[in-house]
């Protein structure tokens, strides 16, 4: 494995940090305080290649390798970590999915237009009562001849909102627990489907997340994804590679944190002389880098290991855990900087702080990527 970056590798960087400074920067703070889908910035980042980055362009997408995939998340997280999960949930949860499992139809039909970015898609997984526990969801897909009809919610669905596709996991017989569990490939536009409202949140508020619901919805035979029974083994092997996006997410937050803090340092005064002169400061800054660099390095050895290699489910829990706990101290030291004008909204750092907090959480809790880890260290080691 190289830890430098190809020469393509730096030019996408600079793109899309190019990108994220001219086009997401400027309404990042808006469409945080007003819970706004950004869409028109989505339509520009799918110009730019960058809804379906490690898909082949036979389907749409830009064909490169998931270390470009992380720099993209990463170079777009920097500055708005709501439009960077918004583009890791159609890249990493709808767009991969499809490639690995879906047919050749469904992959024309559907995956060519989600890594064009002509549609956005949403991976519709927890339930009310189904989080960690993903086995044990209720949404029924009950078989009626050529159709399936699926019946029940789903919650806290990213891009829920504005996705154009759904990729929906249902139950076709709740007494088989994991094994019934299925893959369907839902257009938003099928009868019986329905999204609520825009759910307010800590942070990430703009990303579009919201309830879906389906009620008596018919959803063809030919949209489900792989066998009757598949969906639990897709979704696991799915949160993997979206694992390995919120590990960049994660870092993209930090680094944007760390940048503020130190031009903070840099340019306050107190006692007569800039704050970046404190040895408690230059502590925290000191910190600070050397766990951002750990994180870096962890997101992209688990990119280069699913890049390279059939199994990457303990270097993506690795990444995932180490990125999104880096997050939170990162951005609690860079508000601590900034002392009280840390915490009042004029300054970035306290959304900063506010979207780490959810990297812990979503696509799979800090507390399950140590029981994959503890699972693979005293069992597959």
């Amino acid at each position: 494995m190289h830890i430098e970056l190809n020469e393509e590798q730096k030019l996408l960087r600079e793109e899309v940090r190019r990108f994220a400074e001219e086009v997401v920067r400027p309404i990042a703070k808006e469409i945080d305080a007003k819970g706004v889908f950004p869409v028109d910035t989505i339509r520009q980042a799918a110009e730019m290649g960058l809804t379906g980055v490690s898909v082949p362009e036979e389907y749409g997408g830009a064909g490169m390798d998931v270390v470009s995939y992380c720099l993209v998340i990463e170079e777009i997280s920097r500055v708005c970590a709501s439009t960077g999960v918004i583009l890791s949930v159609n890249n990493s949860l709808v767009c991969d999915p499809l490639l690995k499992w879906a047919n050749e139809e469904q992959k024309r039909s559907f995956l060519k237009p989600l890594a064009a970015g002509e549609k956005l898609g949403c991976f519709a997984l927890t339930e009310p009562g189904a989080g960690s526990d993903a086995a044990s969801l209720r949404t029924t897909a009950r078989r009626d001849g050529d159709d399936y009809v699926l019946d029940g919610n789903k919650v806290f669905i990213t891009n829920g909102t504005n996705a154009d596709i759904a990729l929906v996991f249902a139950t076709v017989d709740p007494a088989l627990g994991y094994k019934g569990i299925t893959a369907f490939i839902v257009p938003a536009d099928t009868p019986g489907y329905s999204h609520g409202i825009h759910e307010y949140k800590l942070g990430v508020n703009a990303s579009g997340t919201t309830e879906l619901a389906f009620e008596s919805m018919r959803v063809p035979a030919s949209q489900r994804v792989g066998e009757e029974g598949d969906g639990f083994r897709i979704a696991m092997s799915t949160l993997d590679g979206g694992r390995i996006g919120i590990a960049a997410q994660a870092v993209g937050i930090a680094q944007g944190a760390f940048e503020e803090a130190l031009k903070y340092s840099q340019e306050r005064e107190q006692f007569g002389t800039a704050i970046s002169s404190f040895q408690a400061i230059q502590h925290y800054l000191a910190d600070m880098a050397t766990e951002l660099d750990a994180g870096r390095l962890l997101t992209w050895k688990a990119a280069w290991a699913k890049e390279n290699r059939k199994r990457f489910t303990l270097e993506a829990a690795q990444a995932k855990l180490f990125a999104s706990e880096m997050a939170q101290h990162v951005t609690n030291k860079a508000l601590q900087i900034h002392g009280g004008y840390g915490y009042i909204r004029e300054y970035n750092v306290e959304r900063y702080f506010r979207d780490a907090r959810i990297t812990e959480i979503y696509e799979g809790t800090s507390e399950i990527q140590k029981m994959v880890i503890a699972d693979w260290v005293l069992n597959k080691s």
